[in-house]
């Protein structure tokens, strides 16, 4: 029996979009051996409602593995799931970089660190999402010219993160359909000025640079109908003391960078102001996890 701890992770990193994600401290855990057939049991968020069969996108990340290996393998596995399904933290890209990692260590580990980023970005389809949730901390990746390549850092800045989890979803497929192909320059020249001041922030510990750094014009405003109230809960946190705001992912998730004694003030700012909108929301402190995938004893 392997067992495999995945964090969430946060994608879209205000600006950086499709660029800069960050894994924190919410997880799912797989628990995986080997079996003579497949076997799913889910626990937790999709108990119920996700596959529990050789569908299970756990296990398909799991039987990949195995393709790539060039074996042929069957597995039982037990999925412990705590990220929520469709609110922009990553549960898609931790049940693959579960399923993968959890099944290479099974099988003697065939595939090295680049092989198994290279399984699992291209499986999840987000970079930003897949090479935070294997690697850990703040992770930069391009795919521009088909393959991933990547960058790591660890924050030096003193802040707490508050996210704020709204009680609706929103499906990935749909707020990406809801992007235009073609952005106006100035909207690009911006997003690339304020990512360059996002991870000036991040690399120097000034996280009053985030003021300017987390607006973001790519992709937040064309997702404003899809998160209702998604300005207003920006425009709270800073009200309540944040640095800055911006969905997680896709959203309908909010993510805040506030300075520590303020946390739960601007968390319950969000959760106010997502409620004035007609949907219930609770908040959760989190760091970042520096670890990424890890295996437990």
């Amino acid at each position: 029996m392997v067992t495999v701890r995945v964090p969430a992770t946060i994608a879209n990193l205000g600006p950086a979009f499709d660029t800069v994600g960050v894994a924190v401290t919410v997880y799912n855990t797989v628990h995986l051996t080997l079996a003579a057939s497949a076997h799913v049991q889910v626990q937790g968020y999709g108990q119920g409602s996700v596959p529990e069969d050789s569908s299970n996108l756990v296990y398909r990340a799991a039987a990949e593995v195995t393709t790539r290996a060039g074996r042929t393998s069957a597995f039982a596995l037990r999925c412990h799931n705590d990220i929520p399904p469709g609110r922009g933290l990553g549960s898609s890209a931790a049940a693959v970089v579960g399923g993968a990692v959890a099944a290479n260590e099974v099988l003697g580990r065939p595939l090295n660190q680049e092989d198994l980023l290279d399984l699992t970005w291209q499986m999840e389809g987000h970079a930003d999402n897949a090479a935070p949730a294997l690697l850990g901390g703040v992770v930069l990746a391009d795919v521009s010219d088909g393959a991933v390549r990547w960058t790591r850092i660890v924050p030096t800045w003193d802040v707490a993160l508050v996210v704020a989890v709204p009680e609706f979803c929103v499906a990935t497929d749909r707020a990406r359909a809801a992007l235009p192909l073609r952005v106006p320059l100035t909207d690009a020249v911006t997003n690339i000025s304020h990512t360059a001041w996002l991870v000036t922030a991040m690399l120097t510990g000034r996280p009053d640079l985030l003021t300017t750094a987390m607006d973001d014009r790519l992709h937040q405003p064309y997702r404003r109908s899809l998160v209702p109230g998604m300005e207003e809960v920006f425009a709270a946190a800073r009200a309540a003391g944040a640095y800055g705001a911006a969905l997680c992912g896709s959203g309908p998730s909010v993510l805040a960078v506030v300075p520590a004694a303020k946390a739960d003030r601007v968390g319950q700012s969000m959760v106010a102001t997502f409620a004035g909108h007609g949907h219930a929301a609770s908040y959760i402190r989190v760091n970042i996890d520096e670890h990424g995938a890890t295996l437990i004893p």
